[in-house]
């Protein structure tokens, strides 16, 4: 595989001060477009063997390049914060916005093929590591991100050559360190774990570039040429269109104190929705009176209390999701919840719309970087799946953005999950009866006054379209290790208590399982 980037090609000095200058001002008027447009995210990934210029690579980049729209990345040992994360949580947080080029050094390329090498994870463990990594290219690609990755090559004699360089100049010196050469005295062990690497990530939406790496100005040059004719490609070609977003469902009739609608059985666009749905088949009527509910409820707030103290002296960390319509009884549910829990151990997150910073990355972006450190418990009021539910219903997001979303949810998931985080996802469901009640009694109550709004009212025309969108979600992400727990939520009550039950139980399966 690495043979054409061993044939010892070189650029001249004086050819390189031909090349070089104009090349940079194209770079450089490419750099502005992509900040004026702010259409894309541009990803470079400078990896390669020890030696083979990758940080020489990224420093000229630095000074051909605008520091502005420009960030740089670096990894070195995972810190202690990191550590408490799942791993990609460190790359997602330093993803550039829309508009910018970030260039990421070995990075989650890095930790693969280093264990690889020394034996620290075996064949099948290493192949998994590479389809996380496709997964998580593809999930920026298909978002619009220009991914380039380069890997820059030496022979073993030019890596040794190169190496020995380094160590003779004083400025260099202290960059070659014993570890460099321990992976110098295994070339051919690195180099067969690099070519399955770059077999298995050498994607049409993230390819490879192999650079031969011993000239450093040819290096500089062949680096650059890509970057340009890549940036160049994309930003010529034409912005895909977006399909107009569907015309709003009407403000339900029922606000009006006459009944239910006129098209009951029917949805906003007249089809029919006697369909049978999950939600539709769960038993609304189950409730629980209040000494009982009283009773319960401190039984299991007492369970879930000592469970989560042990949680948190074993570093288990919790993230909990809560969707469901309008009214449902999510803010109920989450602070009994709550209750249970040592204040300083819990951050409850409220999802609205996304933010002009929000906007300018990948939907999971502002997601991954909520996840807290170990031991401690995330609330998530609304969460990621408001990809597939308000932005599919309201036209959004376009069919192929949340079709594909329901593989990038189980993909961050399962990071989640194998990281060690008990995560719990509830819809807590009510009927549509049950919603127009509780609109109205929140209109006639000055203190709940405020949760009520247009939105709320006009949201109910799309009912029908909602209870299919969470059919799909219940089809395509209620996983083995990820599965939806159905809140019947009609009796608040009732609704309450099953939640904090089901926390707690599988926080004490959890448990039993780690202590196992």
């Amino acid at each position: 595989m690495f043979e054409t980037a061993e044939l010892g090609r070189t650029i001249a000095k004086a050819e390189f001060k031909r090349i070089a200058p104009p090349l940079r001002e194209e770079l450089l008027k490419l750099q502005s477009d992509l900040h004026d447009s702010g259409r894309l995210q541009v990803i470079l990934v400078i990896a390669g063997v020890d030696g083979g210029g990758k940080g020489e690579t990224v420093s000229q980049l630095n000074e051909w390049l605008d520091p502005r729209w420009l960030v740089t990345r670096a990894y070195d040992t995972v810190t202690e914060e990191e550590r408490q994360r799942p791993e990609y949580w460190r790359y997602w947080r330093d993803l550039p916005p829309r508009g910018r080029i970030g260039m990421f050094l070995s990075a989650w390329y890095s930790r693969p093929v280093l264990d690889r090498v020394y034996d620290v994870t075996d064949e099948a463990t290493f192949l998994k590591q590479m389809e996380h990594i496709v997964r998580f290219e593809r999930s920026l690609a298909r978002d619009g991100a220009l991914i380039l990755k380069y890997w820059m090559h030496l022979g073993n004699e030019a890596q040794e050559h190169r190496l020995k360089s380094l160590e003779q100049d004083p400025l260099t010196k202290a960059r070659v360190t014993e570890r460099d050469w321990e992976n110098w005295r295994h070339y051919d062990r690195f180099i067969g774990v690099a070519e399955q690497l770059i077999t298995r990530t050498n994607k049409g939406v993230a390819p490879w570039l192999v650079v031969e790496g011993a000239d450093p100005n040819y290096r500089a040059i062949t680096v650059a040429r890509a970057l340009r004719d890549a940036l160049e490609r994309r930003l010529s070609a034409p912005e895909p269109e977006r399909p107009p977003p569907p015309k709003p469902a009407p403000v339900d009739p029922g606000r009006n104190g006459k009944g239910k609608k006129k098209n009951a059985g029917q949805g906003p666009t007249g089809v029919s929705t006697d369909t049978l749905t999950v939600l539709k088949s769960l038993d609304m009527a189950q409730a629980l009176d209040k000494p009982v509910y009283r009773k319960q409820l401190v039984e299991q707030q007492a369970r879930l209390h000592r469970a989560h103290l042990r949680a948190k002296e074993a570093g288990m960390s919790s993230i909990l999701v809560f969707e469901g319509p309008d009214a449902a009884g999510k803010g109920g549910a989450i602070r009994r919840v709550n209750q249970a829990l040592d204040v300083r151990n819990y951050q409850v997150h409220g999802i609205a719309a996304p933010t002009d910073e929000e906007k300018a990355q990948h939907y999971l972006w502002r997601f991954w970087r909520l996840l807290s450190r170990a031991g401690h418990i995330t609330i998530f009021d609304r969460s990621w799946y408001g990809r597939v539910l308000v932005e599919r219903v309201e036209g959004f997001a376009t069919d192929d953005e949340w079709r594909r979303s329901y593989g990038e949810i189980n993909e961050f998931e399962e990071q989640l999950i194998d990281h060690g985080v008990v995560l719990l996802k509830f819809w807590i469901h009510i009927t549509e009866d049950e919603q127009l009640a509780r609109f109205k009694f929140r209109e006639k109550t000055p203190h709940k006054r405020w949760k009520l709004t247009e939105e709320d009212w006009r949201n109910r025309g799309h009912w029908h379209d909602y209870e299919t969108a969470v059919d799909d979600i219940l089809q395509y992400t209620s996983t083995a290790s990820a599965p939806w727990t159905l809140v019947e939520g009609n009796d608040k009550r009732f609704a309450r208590v099953k939640v904090v039950r089901t926390f707690a139980d599988r926080l004490e399966a959890a448990l039993d399982r780690l202590m196992a």
